[in-house]
């Protein structure tokens, strides 16, 4: 009669010596005996590129998969993988070996950044055309076309020299080259007006990359700026003067549009000219007042003759 409790016992003894067996030899498995040199190698868009695979013990057969530059060789140390202009974006070299002993095979994947810079970046004013008005929100957009791999790219924003602000894209993972863009919220102050805004995309691609970074600079955007007139500084004036002296008023002031101007005197009539310049024809209180579409400024002017003895 068969014993089956017998044969169970047998084949979980049995399953017990393959699973060890299994485990030891994957964890042997874990240190490929393969090395790549560089072990990261980064690229420009078809450029050249070689990168050398050794093997630490005797091996059968040393080779490169990859869909261009493939190679192989028995019992050979070391095999290359050369390519003389890389424009594949999907290409994923791995070198692998088959061993005398175990693990009998392994394979190491190269780290291979393949790097295009853009073919164009730019910058616009979104939904607006013409002048700004100072204490208004705009929205700067920068643009750029055909850029790989995206999530090596910092997107900087300059207004003259300074930086004001910058733009990563780690998020994003595609090899291949993409189009993105970044945008910059402003609230022009009258002290911008003509700043220059640029925006730049450089690909910061690690120590095995060129240096400085590849980078590529939008041309400027000059913004314009309108504001009402400057607030004057003082706002009333003492002007003394002695007998037979001209005196002249001046109230030029700040502004954009540039302000138009008119004067006022209680005293004298027709005084009321689109000059920022006044000869006072007596003493008096005379007004200036600056003024564009946007606001307006005043200045008063007291002319009177100085003391005698004085």
């Amino acid at each position: 009669m068969v014993d089956f409790n017998k044969i169970a016992k047998k084949m979980k003894n049995t399953l017990k010596c393959c699973l060890v067996l299994f485990i030891l030899q994957t964890a042997s498995g874990n240190s490929c005996s393969l090395e790549i040199s560089p072990s990261r190698v980064v690229v420009g868009f078809g450029e050249p590129v070689s990168v050398r695979c050794v093997a630490s013990r005797p091996v059968r057969v040393l080779g490169w998969e990859s869909a261009i530059g493939a190679s192989h060789t028995q019992r050979n140390l070391s095999v290359q993988w050369s390519v003389d202009s890389l424009i594949d974006w999907i290409e994923e070299p791995i070198c692998y070996g088959v061993f005398f002993t175990a693990p009998r095979q392994c394979e190491e994947k190269l780290n291979l950044v393949l790097y295009k810079t853009p073919d164009s970046i730019s910058i616009s004013l979104v939904n607006h055309t013409g002048p700004m008005v100072e204490g208004r929100e705009y929205q700067l957009l920068c643009e750029v076309q055909n850029i790989a791999p995206v999530q090596y790219l910092t997107l900087r924003w300059y207004r003259g020299q300074t930086e004001v602000y910058n733009h990563t894209f780690s998020e994003l993972s595609p090899a291949t080259p993409v189009q993105v863009s970044s945008t910059l919220l402003i609230n022009p102050g009258r002290v911008e007006d003509g700043a220059p805004y640029r925006c730049e995309a450089a690909l910061e691609l690690g120590p095995e990359g060129p240096h400085p970074p590849p980078t590529v600079k939008s041309e400027p955007l000059s913004i314009t700026v309108h504001y009402p007139p400057d607030v004057f500084n003082p706002e009333r004036e003492l002007l003394e003067y002695f007998e037979g002296e001209d005196i002249m008023l001046n109230c030029s002031i700040g502004g954009n549009p540039s302000p138009s101007y008119s004067w006022s005197s209680p005293n004298v009539q027709d005084t009321n000219r689109n000059q920022p310049f006044l000869k006072a024809p007596s003493s008096g209180t005379y007004t200036c007042t600056a003024f564009n579409m946007l606001g307006k400024s005043s200045k008063k002017f007291m002319v009177k003759p100085k003391s005698k003895g004085v």
